[in-house]
């Protein structure tokens, strides 16, 4: 059969089980095998017979086992097996010696799989850096390879290598290391991986029934490399390459799963990421000049001439209680330039927590809605929904009274009690939780195409939304939303347009995260704090610490005695919530938004709530499980500091009508203390709230605790935020919570996130790479890389707009597009 990058690896492995349990490493063809990147390469490790040993310096050996035995321990067990390398040693010229293999662990499966591998009479050749205890030379977790009877059986009985000699050459040169399981070990996957790679370089596979694949001879390496070539063509146009010194392709695939130092492993890893960068760059370059010639809505505003009347934007501005910040002005401008034109507008808009993107948001509105137009404001949940009319009604009504244009023409839902006079501009909300009355006025009202304000939940995707004379999509918190839904909006319109599109997002991300991620966008950020906001005061609590978890609770009912209120933050709804629900790793699910049946999921990424972590050894940790609303709700109603205070608590699973009683209770002083899960992250607007307290604070993303403490201090008041912790002193949980501790800057804390956390964890799969193609690109370690790549790529489109110069670029920019519609966020 002709072998192919696409070729399925199960029509070439003789091993099902194996073929079975790369898939479930995402593995299932050749190309999956080649793009599986060892996360490090060992160096290279010399050969040394036990005699010639030094204490802490790496070396292999071969040796013959001679006895096995496990110790059971109180808490771990050990497994110690014992050696000695008589012959390994003569052929040295050196007087054979012994040596003893130490394993620890907790499970008791894994010490019985390495006892079974290193039964008495075993050949075996290991490697690792030695140690001496009671004056017994020690390896304690070497990497063990054991060596079949017979070169003709190296793995009919699960022997590791075929002979002695090649078991060496394998421990003792450069080793790229993979994530592997119990069930496939990273030899094993590395073993599997070259066989691929030499298939797909026209080198014969195992003949068919053999048990598995073993390694290939090296012969006609020229033909071998050619042909290796024209199957994995170059990407990076020579140019490109040549300036930036990289490697062919193929050539780069080799280094990294067979590399001969470590420099060349290096240099291929250097290759392929630069692919990734100059790939990527090219695809979010093209997606935007794309977005660029579609037909928009141009949103003029008057010249200012002496007969002109203000706009509804300036008249908004000039009726508001406070001063614009200088950031504020400048991207309210930035983005009244973009409205003008005739093209649609690609802007995301970063803010810190509080700092007034709400205002700007409606400034842009209002521009579209004195232009003729309808806008959109699409929130992510119905309480922010509510929220949204709710605040934007009460700046509309304040506008009108500014200038009396409170005339009574709106037509809109208004979603507040604003009395008989309706607004200037109609205020109109849609939620999927709306009662079918209501939604049917909200939907007419919207498919009318008069002039106004839309805000919505996920109903604005829905096929029975229109909006005729759409010109403004706003998407609040743009990642809770979907390529696909967004780009709903642009069907909404009956004359071909595109909307004008601003997204916005409190989540911190870095610059070169954002040149990244969405560097399809032209990008603002609001930096500057409105007047009156005071520094939110965070502390760090152990939960363990009796006397000042009292203190806090004391200070919480005084703040509530003075009139304001407080959140209390869990991660879970129910004590007792299946562990399965939402629970990462170790095959329990996924947390990555909703809810679970039975156990609440966070709202946003980065909840770690796993109950087992690996300790620097990589053994096996259990950890308490996560507090819930339930549980915490029940002991604080239990002390004294709270007699005759009223709890309320609020989940996602809670029904939309519940929320919004619950919330107008908050806010009231009804209840003014909330349990909540992390549903009240994201644009909660309770202006008497001074005070959260967020329990297990060291299991949540450094981003996400900066969310949640935004909630507070939103009204001029004196604010505090206490983060209620289980980490153990010097660990990296501590340091991340001092991170937050020390810190209001959102920038500042998403660096650290991405340092502590990676990208995956804190913009979200879809967006981080993980499951695009996207694997090898660090958005921190190569912001130089990725700003050299954008540059060449505007350079090379300037040059050849279709790169039809460029075939293999383009064909690896059609599927990079094809396969990270998730990862394009707004094309």
């Amino acid at each position: 059969m002709s072998i192919t990058w696409d070729t399925p690896i199960a029509a070439l492995l003789a091993n099902k089980r194996r073929a079975s349990t790369l898939k479930s490493f995402g593995i299932v063809t050749i190309g999956d095998a080649l793009t599986y990147y060892p996360f490090r390469v060992a160096d290279p490790v010399p050969s040394r017979a036990l005699g010639e040993a030094r204490v802490g310096e790496a070396m292999a050996f071969a040796g013959t086992v001679r006895s096995a035995r496990t110790f059971h321990g109180s808490r771990n067990m050990r497994l110690v097996v014992n050696v000695d390398d008589d012959g390994f040693a003569a052929s040295r010229g050196v007087l054979p010696s012994g040596a003893q293999f130490v394993f620890f662990s907790g499970r008791k499966g894994y010490l019985d799989w390495m006892a079974r591998r290193l039964a008495p009479g075993t050949v075996v050749v290991a490697s690792g850096a030695p140690g001496e205890y009671m004056g017994q030379l020690q390896f304690n977790h070497p990497q063990v390879i054991t060596v079949a009877p017979e070169p003709s059986m190296p793995h009919a009985n699960g022997y590791d290598a075929p002979n002695v000699a090649e078991a060496l050459a394998r421990v003792t040169r450069p080793r790229p290391v993979y994530h592997a399981s119990a069930r496939l070990s990273s030899e094993r996957i590395h073993e599997t991986i070259l066989s691929l790679m030499w298939a797909l370089g026209g080198r014969d596979m195992p003949a068919p029934g053999t048990d598995d694949i073993t390694l290939q001879s090296h012969d006609d390496e020229e033909r071998f490399s050619r042909t290796l070539a024209d199957a994995i063509p170059d990407v990076l146009p020579e140019t490109i390459r040549s300036a930036r010194g990289l490697m062919h392709r193929a050539q780069a695939f080799r280094a990294i799963h067979e590399p001969k130092t470590v420099a060349d492993f290096h240099k291929g890893i250097a290759t392929l990421r630069y692919e990734e960068a100059l790939v990527c760059q090219t695809a979010l370059l093209e997606a935007r000049r794309s977005a660029h010639k579609s037909a928009a809505h141009p949103c003029p505003l008057p010249d200012g001439g002496a007969d002109d009347a203000p706009s509804l934007r300036d008249r908004f501005v000039e009726s508001l209680p406070f001063t614009l910040t200088n950031g504020q002005r400048e991207v309210i401008d930035d983005i009244a330039a973009d409205m003008t034109r005739d093209t649609p507008m690609q802007r995301l808009l970063q803010g810190e927590v509080g700092s007034g993107k709400t205002v700007v948001a409606l400034a842009a509105m209002l521009q579209a809605v004195g232009a003729g137009y309808q806008a959109v404001l699409v929130a992510p949940t119905q309480v922010l929904a509510e929220q949204h009319v709710e605040t934007i009604t009460r700046m509309i009504a304040a506008m009108d009274g500014a200038d009396g244009a409170g005339d009574g023409d709106g037509a809109g839902d208004r979603g507040a009690d604003g009395g008989d006079a309706g607004p200037s501009v109609p205020v109109t909300l849609l939620t999927g939780g709306m009662k079918l009355a209501a939604r049917r006025k909200a939907l007419a009202a919207a498919a009318s195409g008069t002039p106004g304000i839309i805000v919505a939940t996920h109903a604005a995707f829905s096929k029975t939304f229109q909006a005729p004379r759409l010109a403004l999509v706003v998407i609040d918190e743009q990642h809770r939303f979907g390529v696909e839904q967004r780009e709903s909006l642009n069907a909404k319109s009956t004359d071909g347009t595109a909307p004008h599109l601003l997204v916005m997002t409190a989540t911190p991300i870095p610059r070169t995260a954002a040149m990244t991620w969405f560097g399809d966008l032209d990008i603002s950020w609001l930096t500057e704090l409105p007047g009156g906001r005071k520094p939110i005061r965070t502390i760090v609590v152990n939960e363990a610490d009796g006397r000042t978890m009292a203190r806090m609770f004391a200070h919480i009912r005084a703040r509530i005695d003075a009139g304001e209120r407080a959140y209390i933050v869990c991660a879970r709804i129910d004590a007792d919530s299946d562990d399965d629900a939402g629970v990462p790793g170790g095959g329990r699910g996924s947390s990555r938004g909703g809810r679970g049946s039975r156990g609440e999921v966070t709202a946003l990424d980065g909840i770690d709530d796993a109950y087992e972590t690996l300790d620097e050894n990589g053994e096996t940790v259990a950890r308490p499980p996560l507090h819930s609303v339930a549980e915490i709700t029940t002991r604080l109603k239990a002390l004294p500091q709270f007699a005759g205070i009223r709890f309320a608590t609020l989940t996602g699973r809670d029904k939309d009508d519940v929320k919004a009683e619950v919330m107008a209770g908050f806010a009231s002083g009804e209840t003014p203390i909330l349990v909540s899960t992390t549903v009240i992250e994201v644009g909660v607007d309770v202006k008497q709230a001074s005070c959260i307290v967020i329990f297990d604070a060291d299991r949540y993303g450094l981003s996400q605790l900066h969310q949640l403490r935004g909630r507070v201090g939103r009204g001029g008041t004196d604010s505090w935020a206490f983060l209620v912790s289980r980490a153990e002193a010097g660990t990296t949980a501590e340091a991340r919570l001092q991170v937050i501790h020390d810190s209001l800057d959102g920038a500042e804390i998403a660096q650290a996130d991405l340092e502590f956390r990676g990208a995956g964890d804190v913009l979200g799969d879809a967006q981080s790479g993980a499951k695009s193609s996207l694997k090898l690109l660090r958005v921190i370690k190569d912001a130089d890389l990725i700003t050299d790549a954008r540059a060449r790529a505007e350079r090379m489109l300037a040059d050849d707009p279709t790169l039809d110069g460029h075939t293999q670029l383009a064909g690896a920019v059609l599927d990079f597009t094809r396969g990270n519609e998730t990862f394009l966020t707004s094309n």
